[in-house]
């Protein structure tokens, strides 16, 4: 007999949440293989159809290897606002079972249901009963993975999927975690693996069983973690109302590129979509991140914190500027990106600093002001930089919380 609840942890993670709905919507893409991305030479799966992974297509997927794998498939451009305002539907739905809800994503959240078997009946029930009220009032389906910890709700939620609920009572963390490979603990990636496996240790029982100083003493901080971790011990609290801790945007390119001239004219207009993300959301950035990847999809980042938090285009292209001289743009790239991270209130009080840069010019300030009346009234791209121009000859723009990215 299983141990009494205390915490209780949901994961919901919806079911191929961009085709879902695209399936939804046009019945007669129910049952066909649906493939959501960017459509371009370029592109990347965003979400394939349960119909279409038999084929090997999956998420982040080349699109080109997506066609050549599943030719019959039914490819569709992402519809990023459309999706995120089912996402706020299906929250809302989240919302009426538990007042603490973190979000992930648009298609993924915690919540914490601690307390509430008095009033709604075991969670067993009350998670299958959560399903239920997805499907009928979205016609989409969710995958549920309820536990004491989030890590293993996260674990639990990925099992059975699609329509998949599984839990894991409490005192059985362990034996429920054991058989799984070393791959399901987070930070054991591709690269982690290898070095995890090469010590004997290939399921996450082997790591649970292993001598916690030995795994210190092999991998450092890594070792005590997933030591952790195998023996179910997670002990990150549910935080409602979590927000994107960065606002970031890129391009995949039609064409490899070189040189900090073409970088910078590429990453102008991704600035203004993310400048004009910070103000929307009444936001300033604390630091600029550049993500180039190059031809042969290696990936390098590079960061800046600021002397003081901005949220406009000019002030972000000369970090991203100084940025681009610590990069390698001499390799050629095929894509082009950045974050405006560590956000801040644009109302918060501010620690001043006698090296930061000047405030942002009057005049500048209210061309923001206006610009960003515009885009609300017309949507975007309604004014543009001449530059922007550029981008005809590229890939398309990946923005924010708009930007496919749905691994379920």
């Amino acid at each position: 007999m299983s141990a009494p609840w205390g915490p209780i942890v949901f994961h919901v993670d919806m079911d191929a949440f961009y085709a879902a709905i695209e399936q939804r919507d046009r019945p007669t893409l129910r049952g066909q293989p649906v493939i959501v991305g960017g459509l371009g030479a370029r592109g990347v799966v965003s979400t394939a159809s349960y119909e279409a992974r038999p084929f090997g297509v999956h998420s982040a997927l080349p699109m080109y290897l997506a066609r050549q794998r599943c030719p019959q498939g039914v490819f569709l451009t992402p519809r990023g606002a459309y999706y995120a305002e089912v996402s706020r539907q299906v929250m809302a739905i989240f919302g009426r079972y538990s007042p603490t809800v973190e979000p992930l994503s648009l298609d993924e959240a915690f919540l914490d249901m601690t307390g509430t078997e008095a009033l709604m009946g075991p969670p067993e029930k009350t998670a299958a009963r959560l399903q239920r009220e997805i499907k009928a009032e979205l016609d989409l389906d969710a995958s549920i993975g309820v536990a004491s910890v989030k890590y293993i709700a996260k674990v639990a939620s990925d099992l059975h999927k699609p329509r998949g609920l599984t839990v894991c009572p409490p005192g059985e963390e362990r034996a429920f975690l054991a058989p799984l490979p070393i791959e399901r603990l987070w930070g054991v990636g591709k690269k982690t693996a290898v070095r995890v496996r090469a010590l004997g240790l290939s399921t996450i029982g082997d790591v649970a069983g292993a001598d916690p100083r030995w795994l210190e003493s092999e991998l450092k901080s890594l070792g005590r973690h997933i030591h952790n971790l195998a023996h179910g011990r997670d002990a990150r609290m549910v935080e409602r109302g979590v927000e994107r801790k960065s606002i970031g945007a890129e391009r995949t390119l039609a064409q490899d590129v070189t040189g900090k001239s073409a970088v910078l004219d590429l990453l102008r207009p991704l600035a203004d979509s993310v400048a004009a993300a910070l103000r929307k959301k009444e936001r300033l950035a604390g630091g600029v991140r550049l993500k180039v990847k190059y031809a042969d999809f290696q990936l390098r980042t590079r960061d800046e914190k600021l002397l003081a938090p901005v949220d406009n285009a000019d002030a972000i292209l000369e970090v991203l500027a100084r940025l681009c001289d610590r990069t390698d743009l001499a390799t050629p790239l095929r894509l082009v990106g950045l974050a405006a991270y560590d956000l801040v209130e644009r109302q918060a009080p501010q620690q001043g600093s006698l090296f930061a840069p000047a405030p942002v010019p009057q005049k500048r300030g209210a061309l923001d002001a206006v610009l960003d009346q515009v885009t609300e009234k017309f949507g975007k791209g309604a004014v543009r930089r001449a530059s922007h121009e550029v981008h005809e000859r590229f890939g398309d723009l990946q923005h924010g919380a708009d930007r496919p990215d749905d691994p379920s």
